[in-house]
């Protein structure tokens, strides 16, 4: 065979092809490598962008995201390579432009829902939040008016509409998929992740720890914050965690200590959002918007508390409080209810009072499901739990909350129910933001001097008005125990501070973690003032009336300010929640609760027809959660008043077995009513009719 004028074998023909192939492939290789470290390039400057645009979105403001990427450039780069690595996911498959987009969107969500957040409170946007999604539309309307919800909608198709046209449109990557390097490099990037994310926070440009989540956000950026609030959950196990150890820090605390017979009924208030507006500066009131409680404050013990939490998070002071463990040792923006709680026991307050003969019952003007409380509850030891849902509550703020006025009545309640001593912890909600930045309240009985903006007067008004019925409230239930002939302690505190947007330089207490607190008690106890934690404010309250059991109610009263004390609070948090619960020999120490839903049972008197043709059921303790069951079957109940419900249109028979259930919005039973068997109603009706006649 002749090739270029020369004769040359096959075998030489074949290698010289082979060369040109191998040449070829590498000019090919080398070009696609050249396209990829442009590409990736590209990539990286769109991470750029990306992040740049969630932390004006985050913030409020493009100058404030422009001055944090030039204060914390390596912060920003950090954050930057986070969203760089996934969007590498786009190279492994041919419509990148589309993935790589996709991929953004799901990042802007992210900011945007932080943006939106934090327009209506101080905490930012955390992964727990994703696991109350469930509560969100109970919510939402008091956060947002009606066009705003529509808008939001309108947005979301609009997304929506853009994906799936962008999806169609979007031209296909034609080179060569090298899916051995991509995937490759992918893994490479994921897993760098971690030791690089190590290296920043030993070179403190990163921390694992926010005194201040929302102060955190701002200096450690969003998709750090918020990936943290997912992936880091629960207490590290401490260096110094061995049994020895344990034991060690509980022998310390000695024998329990206590006197049945004499301990009083302790009822704990836990205040939404309540705060001392007068430590806010600059500004005056038309009158003390919170007259009873300094009246309180001035003749009992009392202070500031310091809870973990600003604006929102009232599950995390509530849990300091239940359980005297700080959330300083959890994750960040980490709520227990939603993680431990979920699948543990966890030693309370209750069930350390109801080892000493108490009853144990919470009360909640909200709906059970928030936060999870229908069921943490019962893993905190209480017997029974008066929701929303087993009260009849007729007065609801203009943003949609229920008014605390009836709680007074709900707590003498639970104290009435039962021979022995009670405690009663009772969550408000009145005061609940957000605080409108219009005006709601067209006749105020506090106004508000001393700002000229007039969004800010009217969100401060809103407020400090729902912080004054809520005080009258506190008023009145004072009074009603006053007159109570048991021996009774009172306590009284704030969850946290209001979302008004105020910063620390701008209340008298030059902290947005401290709220004001008050124990009131009928048994002449010695006044004495002093600042505490939310998680001290339990044992501060039992040692007053000589109350000395629990393992962290014992810690705290006999090692609070002690040099290890934080050191071996963390310990034993670990070992009770996450360790071999050294502190009860290796046991499970207590078991769930029996959780009942309300106090009394929910019953039928009687059971008639009106001349309509409808079933009217008399009984008691009806609200617009109540549903009727005849024979198994939910019907459409008609809901009249707190003695009446009705059945439209709809014949019960003789025999029929009736039984008037609280429901939850989401169909979920609360509690089931009495069964009530109908033995007819034809006396009724010719009875009915025969008023009838005599009227005409």
């Amino acid at each position: 065979m002749k090739f270029f004028n020369r004769k040359v074998s096959s075998q030489q023909l074949n290698e010289f092809i082979g060369r040109r192939k191998d040449t070829a492939n590498y000019q090919e290789n080398r070009n696609d490598t050249k396209k990829d470290l442009y590409s990736l390039m590209i990539c990286f400057g769109m991470a750029c962008i990306v992040n740049l645009a969630i932390e004006s979105i985050s913030r409020h403001s493009i100058a404030e995201a422009l001055h944090y990427f030039v204060q914390s450039w390596d912060v920003f780069l950090y954050n930057t390579y986070l969203i760089f690595v996934t969007l590498t996911i786009s190279y492994l498959v041919r419509k990148r432009i589309f993935t790589s987009l996709l991929i953004s969107i799901v990042w802007l969500v992210g900011g945007v829902a932080n943006g939106i957040i934090l327009a209506f409170r101080t905490t930012p946007l955390t992964g727990n939040d994703l696991k109350m999604i469930g509560n969100a539309a109970s919510v939402i309307k008091k956060y947002m008016s009606l066009d705003q919800i529509l808008l939001a909608l309108l947005l979301v198709l609009a997304a929506i509409g853009f994906l799936v046209l962008t999806a169609l449109w979007c031209p296909k990557f034609q080179g060569k998929m090298r899916y051995h390097r991509h995937i490759a490099f992918l893994v490479l990037g994921f897993v760098s992740i971690l030791p690089v994310t190590k290296l920043c926070v030993r070179a403190n440009v990163l921390s694992t720890y926010y005194g201040n989540i929302a102060n955190g956000y701002e200096a450690y950026g969003f998709p750090y914050s918020f990936l943290s609030t997912i992936f880091a959950k629960g207490i590290d196990r401490p260096d110094s965690y061995q049994e020895s150890e344990v034991k060690k820090i509980i022998h310390k605390d000695g024998n329990d200590c206590y006197q049945t017979k004499k301990n009083p009924n302790i009822i704990i208030v836990q205040l939404e959002s309540f705060f001392d507006p007068s430590l806010i500066e600059g500004l005056n009131y038309s009158k003390d918007p919170i007259p009873n409680f300094r009246s309180l404050e001035e003749n009992y013990t009392s202070g500031y508390v310091r809870v973990p939490v600003v604006g929102a998070g009232t599950a995390n002071t509530e849990f300091e409080v239940l359980t005297g463990m700080s959330m300083r040792y959890f994750g960040t923006g980490e709520y227990p209810y939603k993680t431990v709680m979920r699948d543990n026991v966890c030693e309370s307050i209750a069930y350390v009072l109801k080892d000493l003969g108490y009853s144990t019952h919470a009360i909640h003007n909200n709906i059970a499901s928030f936060y999870g409380r229908d069921e943490v509850f019962a893993r905190l030891g209480f017997d029974t739990f008066t929701s929303l849902e087993m009260m009849d509550i007729e007065d609801y703020t203009p943003l949609g909350w229920a008014k605390d006025a009836t709680l007074a009545d709900s707590v003498l309640e639970c104290l009435k129910s039962t021979e022995e001593q009670d405690l009663v912890y009772t969550i408000t909600v009145q005061s609940h933001g957000g605080y409108p930045s219009e005006q709601v309240i067209m006749d105020p009985a506090v106004t508000v001097r001393g700002t000229e903006e007039e969004d800010r007067r009217y969100s401060i008004e809103y407020y400090v008005n729902q912080l004054y019925e809520v005080d009258q409230f506190i008023g009145d239930l004072v009074k009603k125990l006053e007159d109570f002939e048991e021996d009774t302690v009172l306590v009284l505190f704030g969850d946290h501070q209001p979302s008004l947007g105020l910063e620390s330089n701008q209340i008298a207490c030059e902290s947005l973690f401290k709220t004001n607190y008050v124990i009131w008690d009928n048994m002449n106890l010695k006044k004495e003032d002093r600042d505490i934690a939310s998680y001290q404010l339990a044992p501060v309250t039992f040692d007053k009336v000589g109350i000395h059991a629990g393992t962290l109610m014992k810690f705290h009263q006999e090692r609070m300010g002690t040099q290890k004390y934080c050191t071996d609070l963390k310990v034993l948090q670990y070992d009770m929640l996450y360790g071999e619960r050294y502190v009860y020999d290796g046991r499970d120490r207590y078991d769930e609760a029996d959780l009942q839903m309300g106090i009394e049972d929910i019953t039928i008197a009687s059971i008639t027809v009106d001349l309509y043709g409808n079933t009217v059921i008399k009984g008691g303790r009806f609200n617009t959660y109540s549903r009727i069951k005849v024979n198994g079957k939910e019907m459409n109940t008609v809901y009249v008043d707190s003695h009446t419900l009705a059945l439209e249109n709809y014949k019960v028979n003789k025999g029929d077995v009736l039984e008037v259930n609280q429901v939850s919005s989401d169909g979920v039973v609360l509690r089931e009513g009495t069964a009530y068997t109908y033995q007819g109603y034809q006396r009724f009706i010719k009875a009915a009719k025969a008023a009838d006649r005599a009227l005409n």
